[in-house]
This record gives C-alpha cells, sequence and structure tokens, in this order.
C-alpha cells in the first residue's frame, strides 16, 4: 500500500488537476453545484452496485469519481469564497473530534450502542431541534424509513425485544387485511407502509441492512428471469405463450444454479 507521503501527493495532484480543469476545459468551467448534483446521486448508487458485487477494482473507480465531486464542489466554493477543501476537510475533522469524546476526551463507553446515543446527544446540544433533523428528505422511502429508526434508537426510542417488533408486525398485516377486505385503497396504502415500516424495524434488529437485502433479491430474480428468458429463445417459444407450469420448470431450474 501507498505511504502516508504518496497518498498525501495524490491528493495534491489531484487538485492541481481540478484547477486546471476549472480553468481551461469549456466541460468543467461550465459546471455549477447544481449541474452537478444528479451526477453525484448516480456516482453514489454507482458505488453501491460496486459494493453489493464486492468487486474492489470497480469500488476504488468509484470512490475516485466521488472524490472527485467533493473536490469539484470545494473548488466551486473557492471561487465564491465561502469556502475551499481545507474548509471542508477542517470542518469533519472537528465535527469527529467533537463526537468523539470516548477517543478525543475522558467520556467512558461499553459499546457500540453508547457511542450512537452519545453521537445523537451530542448533535441536539450543538443546536439541532430534533434528532431527525439530519435524515434527508430525498433519500428513497426504504433508506430513509433504515434512518429514521436508527436516529430515534439513538436517544432511546426503541423496542426492548425482537419479539416485541414481530407482534407489532402481526398486528401491522392484520389490519392491513382488514383494509383490503373493506377495499379502501388510501387505508390500504397507509396500512402497507405500517407493514414496510415494521418490516424494517425487525432487520435493523436483526442487523440486517433491507436495502442491501431487498437489492441481493432483486439481483437474484433478475438472473432467474434472465434465465427463464434464455431457454424461452432456445424453444422459440415467446413467454407470452408458455404456461405457468412450463416456465416454473425453468425457474426452479434457474434455483439450482
Amino acid at each position: 500500500m501507498n505511504s502516508r507521503k504518496d497518498q498525501l501527493l495524490a491528493f495534491d495532484r489531484l487538485l492541481t488537476i481540478m484547477d486546471e480543469l476549472r480553468g481551461q476545459c469549456p466541460w468543467d468551467m461550465k459546471q455549477t453545484m447544481e449541474s452537478l448534483r444528479h451526477l453525484t446521486i448516480e456516482e453514489v448508487y454507482e458505488l453501491g452496485d460496486a459494493i453489493l458485487e464486492k468487486d474492489q477494482q470497480e469500488i476504488k473507480k468509484e470512490l475516485g469519481d466521488i472524490l472527485l465531486h467533493i473536490v469539484f464542489y470545494a473548488k466551486i466554493g473557492s471561487e465564491t469564497k465561502d469556502f475551499d477543501i481545507a474548509d471542508v476537510t477542517n470542518s469533519i475533522c472537528e465535527k469527529l473530534i467533537e463526537r468523539h469524546p470516548h477517543i478525543y476526551g475522558d467520556v467512558k463507553v461499553a459499546d457500540e450502542e453508547e457511542v450512537k446515543k452519545n453521537w445523537e446527544n451530542l448533535k441536539l446540544k450543538a443546536g439541532n431541534k430534533s434528532v431527525l433533523e439530519g435524515v434527508p428528505m430525498s433519500l428513497p422511502a426504504l433508506v430513509k424509513a433504515s434512518r429514521i429508526q436508527d436516529k430515534v434508537a439513538g436517544v432511546g426510542f426503541d423496542w426492548e425485544e425482537p419479539q416485541q417488533v414481530i407482534e407489532k408486525l402481526k398486528e401491522e398485516l392484520e389490519e392491513l387485511k382488514v383494509e383490503v377486505q373493506a377495499q379502501d385503497e388510501d387505508k390500504m396504502e397507509a396500512e402497507f407502509g405500517d407493514v414496510l415500516f415494521s418490516l424494517i424495524n425487525y432487520a435493523r434488529f436483526l442487523k440486517i441492512n433491507p436495502e442491501n437485502a431487498l437489492e441481493r433479491t432483486n439481483k437474484k430474480f433478475i438472473k432467474r428471469f434472465q434465465y427463464l428468458e434464455e431457454k424461452a429463445k432456445e424453444k422459440n417459444k415467446p413467454l407470452t405463450e408458455m404456461s405457468l407450469a412450463e416456465m416454473d420448470i425453468f425457474w426452479e431450474e434457474a434455483k439450482l444454479l
């Protein structure tokens, strides 16, 4: 691995290239924080895909893309004299030191849960009106639900046992069944949301990331369905003309792969 000196030199090289691109490249000169925003979101999702695939080389590349965006935003900030990369870096350093008094102070913690509770309490002391202020409104709903639950659990608003969450899930499922029978679409949607929220909460107790779990199932389904499509092509028979029983034979084959 590279030494600390080489790492710093590499970062300085990136800063120099960013200066050159911002001063000479027509595309880079034109970019704003707003124009970069959707590209940054896309890069983060690409990193997420690489992590789920456990592709270390792709993770390295995607981290580089995200690092470029961070440097790009800092460069734009320096042009408006609002902040530069040193301000960005020092800001996160100061936050990390402040939020880790068990490392940089005399606070004692027993485990990870105490660290999380201290983190949320420190944010409230710093002026946050709510522990939920740090949850971005634009997060996908599943990820947002997970973060909301993490946040409130950090200040003690949580179930004591996994079995309590299971009972809550069963309760929400029964309430959903009632609304399904009544065919009230608005209430069905509301109760379905409650079921999902409870299921995500249970995943947290099992220490399962629900987003990762669902994406894993998505990938598994895609792989099996594409196998089914390949077999249909081999038989020169469109899927629309195959019976469910015929498709199920290939589906079971795909599960063995």
